[in-house]
């Protein structure tokens, strides 16, 4: 074989092996939609929803250490309702924020901050679990990351787009209150770690994957991703 001809079939696998720019290789997900929500990529600047990760399955959407949704059609009866029956086929484990009067579960007064009612999440998290959420991204530029969450323990996680690493491990302040005197109740302290990450966006259509890494025993909410301007880049550099 000569050298040109090695050179062209070098480069051509060179190609193949490479994701092409604002996509995963071979990603075979889609964006979340039911007959509550619509559907399409989820907008950044904006709120991503954890509990609105990508279709696809085990091993393409998420990975989860078991098959059972420990929320949806088990804590939460499996009564016909939207809520309680949410996503509840699937392995990532999903609940929702309770407010109740005898008994106050997600409106309790030991959070940090008060979480919208009825707000789904993504919960029940092990170390090694994953999931992806396609997002479109409207301007490239420099945008933090704010999360509501609860943690039992503390722990870390760290994002990926598009098949590389876009944050380092990110470490989750833990939110267990023992002057709480309902044990249950400490997976249900609500928090917001506000610009947890600030990290570079290309513009496009791309795929975000939510690493657990180490401890679990997290209730994942949203991100909210804002816009950095020049301005407050400036300002941060000065304090």
């Amino acid at each position: 074989m000569n050298l040109t001809k090695f050179t062209s079939i070098a480069l051509a696998l060179l190609f193949c092996s490479s994701a092409a720019p604002g996509q995963e290789q071979h990603y075979r997900g889609k964006p979340f939609h039911d007959s509550m929500y619509h559907g399409g990529p989820q907008k950044i600047p904006g709120r991503v929803q954890c509990p609105y990760y990508d279709l696809g399955g085990e091993g393409v959407a998420y990975h989860d250490t078991d098959a059972r949704n420990r929320g949806s059609g088990e804590l939460n009866p499996a009564d016909g309702t939207y809520l309680n029956q949410f996503r509840m086929s699937e392995g990532v484990d999903t609940s929702y924020t309770k407010f109740h009067r005898d008994v106050e579960i997600d409106d309790n007064p030991f959070n940090l901050v008060m979480p919208p009612e009825n707000q789904l999440y993504a919960g029940w998290t092990e170390p090694g679990e994953w999931f992806k959420v396609t997002v479109k991204v409207a301007r490239a530029g420099t945008y933090t990351m704010d999360l509501l969450y609860t943690s039992n323990r503390g722990g870390t996680i760290s994002l990926d787009l598009d098949g590389n690493k876009l944050t380092d491990p990110l470490e989750i302040a833990s939110t267990k209150n023992d002057a709480d005197p309902l044990a249950w109740r400490q997976w249900h302290h609500w928090n917001l770690m506000k610009e947890m990450a600030v990290v570079s966006l290309p513009k496009g259509k791309h795929v975000l994957t939510i690493h657990i890494l180490t401890n679990g025993n997290m209730n994942l909410a949203y991100l909210d991703f804002k816009e950095r301007k020049p301005a407050d880049s400036n300002r941060a550099r000065e304090k």
